[in-house]
């Protein structure tokens, strides 16, 4: 069987782009999930959280997206930040970005079997371990990635559609009925932002965001790249901004701003609560339901899109030439899919026989470096949009775009990763060795990328020529 040597071309549209990364971004499973972790962190003040970390990713979007236009590749970071910054560097943020997808993935699959043996339990009275949900997940997203690209933004658009519907319901009902302390704009005040909660809270928020860059993951596949990419991403944070700024003030409205902090550290379920308190059971039991749809299409956004850079990095020889093989009739990156996905399933049989929580461990020791890795990926692209544009001063792009924009958003990134990683145990709750182990693996990523690259340019300097040199419209 003869591989087909390309993704599928023209296969999908803008809203197809903006399924992907919303879906990616698990609207429900962040409110009603990880905001509680938040709220418990930095009290009211979490909701500007939401706020300052769009602000900062629309910054950096208006470089990245503008980036979109000149560069077209899989591994949108690894591309990106090499035309910047030098392949090395971009070899080493390749190795971060797979890495990152890969782990937030299997996360999630965490929380999916978390939320999935509580719910039918709960409803169904069918009592399984997690991990037995987590492994049937695992499968179903092997298969979902195997096929074409079109059948996971159907999937995801549905998961997408019910997920907001649900948390919009939820809002209403507490507009309609008030809270406790009326509609206080407490959130907002500087004596809430400007806490140390926040700085804490600042991974949970920016976390909030993680996978919108995937737009450009997908330039290669989607109708009019350079204007699909750029609509699909500011539309996304954009959305993704005011959604989660308005359901988690909904959320300190339901309780009030002076006891939702208290609140939440006792109670990780109080969006559920408020859903029964404003709106009634069987809403309780729609957003049970529906939040096992949203991590696991989350799940499925993140496994594709570590499929891609596998695919990318296979096609310009990081990796073994292998990864760069796609299904001749789905033109899905088949090997990296089932790479990625029996890693999946030897770290939840490895958390299961450990006797590891899904959530707590599985889910938060995971993600955090993920999102942490994935925060400072959008960092250096940022200093890579401006270095990029310093080299090709013929481009008729303005001073906004090709500098201040990126270094603006470049620089708001920067702190707010490092005030991540400062006030790493707030999120994983865990002492100074776990945490180096979970963190210290990111820089040595990188620099394993820098060396690797540094070696193909003394070896084999001709791969090394071709590195992020793929010319898609052209290869078509």
């Amino acid at each position: 069987m003869s591989p087909s040597p390309t993704l599928e071309r023209d296969a999908i549209g803008t809203w197809d782009l903006v399924f992907f990364v919303v879906a990616a971004a698990a609207p429900l499973t962040v409110m009603a999930g990880i905001a509680p972790v938040g709220l418990a962190v930095a009290g009211p003040g979490a909701v500007s959280g939401y706020l300052i970390a769009g602000l900062a990713l629309l910054l950096f979007s208006v470089g990245f997206t503008s980036m979109s236009r000149h560069v077209k590749n899989a591994g949108a970071f690894y591309a990106y930040i090499a035309a910047g910054l030098g392949k090395p560097a971009g070899v080493g943020a390749a190795l971060v970005a797979l890495i990152s997808y890969n782990v937030i993935g299997i996360g999630l699959y965490g929380a999916f079997g978390f939320f999935a043996a509580t719910t039918v339990a709960d409803l169904a009275g069918l009592d399984l371990p997690w991990w037995v949900w987590a492994l049937g997940a695992v499968a179903l997203v092997w298969f979902l990635g195997f096929r074409r690209v079109t059948v996971s933004a159907k999937v995801l658009g549905l998961a997408l559609l019910a997920e907001v519907l649900v948390l919009a319901v939820l809002a209403v009902a507490v507009l309609a009925k008030g809270g406790p302390e009326g509609f206080s704009l407490a959130s907002f005040a500087p004596d809430n932002v400007f806490t140390g909660g926040l700085a804490g809270g600042l991974a949970v928020t920016f976390g909030a965001f993680i996978g919108f860059e995937a737009t450009a993951i997908y330039g290669e596949e989607v109708k009019n790249a350079g204007q699909a990419v750029r609509r699909a991403t500011y539309i996304a944070v954009g959305f993704l901004a005011l959604f989660y700024t308005f359901i988690a003030w909904i959320v300190v409205t339901a309780y009030g701003p002076s006891l939702v902090g208290a609140m939440a550290a006792k109670d990780p379920g109080l969006v559920f609560t408020a859903t029964g308190q404003y709106v009634g059971t069987l809403a309780v039991d729609v957003m049970n339901i529906l939040i096992v749809t949203s991590s696991f299409a989350a799940v499925l956004a993140f496994h594709n899109a570590a499929n891609r850079y596998f695919f990318a990095l296979g096609r310009e020889r990081v990796l073994p030439a292998a990864f760069a093989r796609v299904h001749p009739r789905t033109h899905s990156p088949w090997v990296g899919g089932a790479v990625g996905t029996a890693l999946a399933a030897v770290i939840i049989v490895a958390f299961a026989v450990a006797g590891l929580d899904p959530f707590t461990n599985l889910l938060i020791w995971l993600n955090t470096p993920g999102v942490i890795g994935i925060m400072a990926l959008q960092a250096l692209c940022s200093f890579a949009v401006a270095g990029f544009y310093r080299k090709r001063a013929d481009l008729p792009t303005g001073i906004w775009v090709r500098l201040i924009a990126p270094l603006l958003g470049g620089l708001a990134l920067a702190a707010a990763c490092w005030l991540s990683v400062s006030h790493v145990d707030l999120l994983t709750a865990a002492g100074t060795t776990t945490n180096l182990v979970l963190l210290l693996p990111l820089p040595l990523i990188f620099l394993v990328g820098v060396l690797l690259a540094l070696r193909m340019r003394a070896v084999n300097p001709n791969a090394y020529a071709l590195l992020t040199t793929v010319n898609v419209e052209e290869s078509a």
